[in-house]
């Protein structure tokens, strides 16, 4: 059956997420300020609207993919009096788990129903619907949202409470920025040591250092074929959205009196790393460590 969806945010993710849904038969009508976006909506099937709450009105489902909490509580603030009766918001964007919960409080005290639904995957995964949701919010609006989301991604993951996915998703990308740093880092030892980055990868792939840093978006070019490392780090994952998700982490562990050290390092790092090179991606710090590090032996 056929949704009206309004989605709100048609950039690298948010595009092929909306293109996804459109080509699922959905009624898809999209937003974004940006028109080269909005542009490539139109050549998806996607109903372009002149302002996100033009978007919204009359759509029974709105998914949006923005920047910043403060983007999202700003949107809602213009779209929620402008959403029909019981309309079910989700929110895919990586924001703070307070303004997460924020935002499905303000949906509420409007009569509709809210989840957060951030995803991992990157661009790939949102072109290729592969995408996995770290979902919070109660049963009913969970089970609501999930045909739509398995539209765009294959693992859907009930984590809790409004806010919880945010939380899952914030505890998932220390995790995958520690790991990106210390495969990097092994691969620039192993060079010093004289190991080819194909021996190295051949070993720690089927050992106990095997990762989805290492063998899915290996840092360095060869081992991997399809890992950004082989075109020049255009990015799956930009080490700009690392930096932000980075800074969300260590927000939360300073506010919670986590003993984190290396997702506090890894944050640092990234920091300075998105500083010059924030549009390549992540795994590109790879090459950041191997410069401080007087270059390849």
């Amino acid at each position: 059956m056929s949704t009206v969806i309004a989605f709100l945010g048609l950039g690298h993710m948010g595009g092929p997420m909306a293109a996804n849904l459109a080509a699922a038969g959905h009624d898809v009508r999209g937003f974004d300020v940006v028109p080269a976006s909005l542009d490539q909506a139109r050549e998806k099937g996607i109903t372009v609207a002149e302002s996100a709450a033009d978007a919204v009105a009359g759509a029974s489902v709105v998914v949006t993919m923005l920047p910043s909490g403060k983007h999202v509580l700003d949107c809602y603030a213009d779209v929620v009096p402008a959403a029909g009766a019981g309309t079910l918001f989700i929110d895919s964007s990586t924001i703070d788990v307070a303004d997460a919960r924020t935002a499905a409080d303000v949906a509420r005290a409007a009569g509709h129903r809210a989840v957060d639904a951030p995803v991992s995957g990157g661009v790939g995964g949102a072109t290729a619907g592969t995408l996995t949701f770290m979902v919070g919010g109660d049963d009913a609006a969970v089970a609501e949202a999930n045909p739509l989301l398995e539209i765009m991604g294959r693992k859907i993951v009930h984590c809790g409470q409004s806010g919880n996915g945010q939380a899952a998703k914030l505890c998932n990308n220390m995790i995958l920025g520690v790991s990106m740093i210390a495969v990097s880092e092994a691969f620039v030892l192993g060079e010093k040591l004289g190991l080819t980055n194909q021996a190295l990868f051949d070993v720690a792939s089927t050992a106990s250092g095997q990762c989805w840093a290492l063998t899915t978006n290996c840092p360095v070019p060869g081992p991997v074929p399809t890992s950004p490392a082989n075109n020049d780090y255009t990015p799956g994952f930009a080490a700009a959205l690392m930096r932000k998700d980075l800074g969300l982490v260590s927000e939360a562990v300073r506010a919670n009196g986590v003993e984190a050290q290396l997702g506090m390092l890894a944050s640092a790092m990234y920091e300075a790393y998105a500083a010059e090179h924030g549009d390549k991606d992540f795994s590109g710090i790879v090459q950041d460590i191997r410069e401080r590090s007087g270059g390849t032996a």
